[in-house]
């Protein structure tokens, strides 16, 4: 490698628990992602993470496939992993490619496909959308069909197992990593990469680690809300450390004030298929009608709601790690929920008190104030309409092109 490169990472994702489904298990399919580059580097390798597997998987194949600006295509490429097509990878483990040497140039695009022959458990996932997210998926082995056919393929959202993409580039080329929860897995890192690219900021990729549902302090350990995703103690070290990272953007706290949910639904019932007797009969009579239409909330207890001061220190901890992996710290503030189906006074106060700290810390290299930018002057804790997308928790389209605006040029530059 010249003195003068470096590894540098082009397109990210978080791995996190999928839902449990039946049919959580998949055969004799290709997927295949579209990775946008967004500055030149000579060699590529990929890496693929069964972080949130509890058995091995394997890929059968991977090929690359060059897509230019103007619709060029290359040859595909075969990916090896220590020589060999076939790469078996352990559950929890990850693994990285060989380098595969290639030109790459800004606003091409390359396609990442692989094969899984047999049957796979697909638990190690994360959800994601924006302008420059997607996939498909498609039956059989298509990992050398250069347009797929549509009748046996089907656009996806979800991206499977493939974690990071990194390119050996010049040493001005650089990562910022955005790491959160859902509001980060949908689409103001997409949004951010492209206003990079608009006003010229083309040494700057923006790599997304977020997983819907994930909170600070807590994660679920129940078949219900599994697929919620890790707490920060099992995802930061685990997702931050990014090829050619000097600064990360956090933007998380949220779902540790609104997910815990009153006492008087998290108490224990039996399910009205079983049991009998006068104390079934008066447990029957006790029980709140919101139990049995939302059984979910059992698994939302109120001791799970955080003090401010604990998740400040949670927050704490992330940016010890950050300096500790020689970064930038950047973090939003934590953007309104005004009209959410939890949505309480105590919980805006927690949301306000949280926001302060980030505000005034210094701590960090700089306050990224979200809040203000979408929040409503006439009702401070609602979005402006334009920027809400309708549940009053997550922007618009709007939004978060608005949230990209708010990222300073000092940190994309």
């Amino acid at each position: 490698m010249n003195v003068n490169q470096h590894w540098a990472s082009i397109w990210g994702n978080a791995v996190s628990i999928a839902e449990n489904r039946p049919e959580r298990y998949a055969k004799n399919i290709t997927i295949r992602y579209p990775i946008r580059v967004p500055f030149e580097g000579k060699a590529l390798r990929l890496t693929f993470d069964n972080y949130c597997g509890t058995e091995p998987i394997t890929i059968s194949k991977t090929t690359l496939l060059v897509r230019g600006k103007e619709g060029g295509r290359s040859s595909f490429l075969p990916v090896t992993f220590g020589g060999e097509r076939v790469v078996t990878i352990g559950a929890g483990e990850n693994v990285t490619c060989d380098p595969v040497e290639i030109e790459l140039h800004a606003g091409e695009t390359v396609c990442v496909s692989f094969y899984l022959k047999d049957f796979t458990l697909m638990r190690s996932v994360v959800f994601t959308c924006g302008k420059l997210s997607g996939g498909l998926y498609a039956n059989g082995d298509e990992t050398e069909t250069v347009d797929i056919d549509i009748n046996t393929s089907r656009a996806t959202k979800l991206n499977y197992f493939l974690s990071n993409v990194s390119i050996l580039t010049e040493k001005v080329n650089r990562t910022i990593v955005c790491y959160g929860d859902s509001i980060t897995a949908q689409d103001w890192p997409d949004d951010l990469q492209i206003r990079c690219q608009k006003e010229g900021f083309n040494h700057t990729a923006i790599i997304r680690r977020a997983a819907s549902g994930t909170r600070i302090l807590r994660e679920y350990s129940c078949l219900t809300y599994e697929s919620y995703g890790l707490m920060g103690s099992h995802r930061f070290q685990h997702e931050v450390p990014t090829d050619g990272a000097d600064a990360v953007i956090i933007q998380q706290g949220i779902n540790d004030i609104i997910h815990p949910v009153g006492e008087d639904v998290n108490i224990y019932r039996p399910s009205p298929d079983t049991g009998s007797g006068a104390g079934y009969a008066t447990t029957m009579q006790a029980l709140s009608p919101l139990v049995w239409q939302r059984p979910d909330l059992l698994f939302r207890p109120m001791s799970d709601l955080p003090t401010v001061e604990e998740l400040i220190e949670g927050l704490k901890i992330y940016i010890a790690q950050a300096r500790e992996m020689g970064l930038k710290v950047y973090v939003g503030t934590l953007i309104p929920m005004g009209g959410w189906r939890t949505d309480a006074p105590f919980r805006q106060e927690m949301r306000h008190a949280y926001n302060d700290f980030i505000r005034t810390t210094d701590l960090i290299d700089g306050c990224i104030d979200f809040d203000a930018a979408l929040r409503d002057p006439a009702r401070p804790d609602w979005f402006l309409p334009e920027y809400d997308s309708g549940d009053h928790l997550h922007p618009s389209k709007k939004g978060y092109e608005r949230m990209a605006a708010e990222v300073p040029e000092e940190l994309l530059k």
